[in-house]
């Protein structure tokens, strides 16, 4: 009895796992719901017996079946079987009183039971059942004679057995399969070898091939739950979730179905992209049907409402706010910047002295600076090489900057009296060199009378080469030595 206790804890833990993955409920019948089906199936039959040594036979299987209505991926069923074939050995105990070594028994077998199968797409179909079955069997020799108890009469020729099967069907078309089938019989008695000896009862294995009609049988061919006759979406792709139609469900009814929305939630009535996701025109993350600025330039932060954040709230936007820290309730430009009235550099809430006129420098509060005097310049240096045309007398304009001092100091005091002097190199003739550095020195006089200096408190000096700062015997030295100096003789 030990095989068919197995078989019966293999059958329940299959029937228990398969329950737990019908995950996908449907108010329609699967496809093999109220299905008959006739099965003709040929194969192999082995035995476990008393005789030492087994011997592969054959036997041969009938049945028909009815699988009951269900709404998963699975069906209870039940079936009525004949099967007919032999069992042998070789090898016999000593008690068998068997002469020829071998026996073949030859058995013909009627029974019924119940089963489960699963589907898998509809297109394969694993299974197990259970049965009893009366079995009349027929002991004989190698010479095919009956064996000693058997011609004794010593038991019955026919008992009751206990059947345990598993296999797979494979479709081949709407209503047929081809089946791989294994199979357990163990007797209630011990004389299918004609031996009664041991701790259990004989038993055998059968293995066969075959194939099954189907009567009534309406097709699943997605696997979705919902036969054919009744699919409205016959693709819908394997395990995913579909309505009593066997359309994919869409929970938020927004067109696309749930295996596809990449935004399952979306409000009743709001329009959707191919993902199932309110369009965003401007792709700042709000969708439009709650975005009200739609029209965001890519990449700028938005708020909740889908408009460009203004962190100081002065009415104009982070991405366009030149000013971003503007102080509450300050009144700004278009740039959010704080207004300046009067164009001095100090907003207008801030300003002490708003009607300042153009270009005036004014401090902290708006206010004009005080402007300060100019140190007194009492000398300044003009380079030969650089605030002259080369070898001429000609002041070049960059020398007008440098003057600038000056010139405001002899202006503020008329009555210092000053010298410029003009002075040379040793190269070329000594009068040359005079000539050129009183010309040197009549070009600053002349550019210091056009800016208002009075002429009385200039003197003009051509030094000429006479009065060196450093060495002519070097480019360094003779360039120092080009120069026109202006130098304050008195203040008188």
């Amino acid at each position: 009895m030990k095989p068919v206790t197995l078989l019966l804890l293999v059958l329940f833990g299959f029937t228990q796992f398969i329950t737990a993955q019908e995950a996908v409920e449907t108010p329609k019948n699967n496809s093999l719901s109220n299905v008959i089906g006739l099965s003709a199936e040929f194969g192999l039959a082995l035995a476990f017996s008393d005789y030492a040594s087994k011997k592969l036979d054959f036997n041969g299987k009938g049945s028909i079946e009815y699988t009951f209505a269900s709404t998963g991926n699975g069906n209870f069923g039940l079936r009525a079987f004949g099967q007919k074939g032999f069992i042998s050995g070789t090898q016999p105990p000593a008690i068998s009183g068997n002469t020829t070594n071998e026996f073949s028994t030859k058995f013909d077998m009627f029974g019924g039971g119940l089963f489960y199968i699963l589907s898998i797409g509809d297109a394969v179909y694993p299974w197990a059942g259970i049965g009893l079955s009366n079995i009349w069997f027929y002991p004989r020799d190698g010479d095919g004679n009956n064996l000693p108890n058997h011609a004794a009469g010593n038991y019955s020729i026919h008992m009751l057995a206990y059947n345990g099967d598993v296999g797979a069907r494979i479709m081949v078309s709407d209503n047929m399969s081809v089946n791989i089938n294994a199979g357990a019989v163990v007797g209630t008695k011990d004389w299918l070898d004609d031996v009664q000896s041991g701790p259990t009862n004989d038993l055998f294995y059968t293995l066969t091939a075959g194939l099954t009609y189907y009567f009534g049988r309406d097709r699943d061919s997605d696997g979705d739950g919902v036969p054919n006759s009744d699919d409205v979406c016959l693709d819908t792709p394997l395990g995913v979730r579909v309505d009593e139609f066997g359309c994919p469900m869409d929970v938020d009814h927004d067109g696309v179905a749930d295996y596809l929305d990449k935004c399952s939630d979306t409000p009743a009535g709001v329009k959707v992209d191919r993902d199932g996701c309110p369009p965003d025109f401007d792709r700042d993350g709000v969708p439009d049907y709650l975005d009200k600025c739609s029209n965001t330039p890519a990449g700028i932060e938005v708020d909740q409402s889908g408009c460009p954040l203004d962190e100081d709230n002065d009415g104009v936007a982070d991405n366009l706010d030149r000013c971003p820290d503007t102080p509450s309730g300050v009144k700004v430009d278009r740039d959010g910047c704080m207004l300046d009235a009067d164009g001095d550099g100090v907003a207008d809430n801030l300003d002490k002295c708003p009607n300042t006129p153009a270009g005036v420098q004014v401090d902290s509060k708006g206010c004009p600076l005080e402007k300060e005097k100019p140190a007194e310049i009492e000398s300044i240096v003009l380079s030969g090489d650089t605030n002259f045309e080369f070898n001429k007398s000609k002041l070049l304009p960059n020398a007008y900057a440098a003057l600038e001092d000056v010139v405001s100091t002899m202006k503020e005091h008329p009555e210092y009296k000053w010298e410029i002097g003009g002075h040379t190199d040793a190269i070329g003739s000594s009068s040359y060199n005079t000539k050129l550095s009183k010309e040197r020195a009549q070009s600053v006089v002349d550019y210091l009378l056009s800016k208002g200096v009075n002429r009385n408190s200039l003197i003009i000096v051509g030094y000429g080469e006479s009065s060196p700062i450093a060495t002519n015997d070097t480019d360094e030295g003779r360039s120092m030595n080009r120069r026109v100096e202006i130098r304050l003789l008195s203040k008188k």
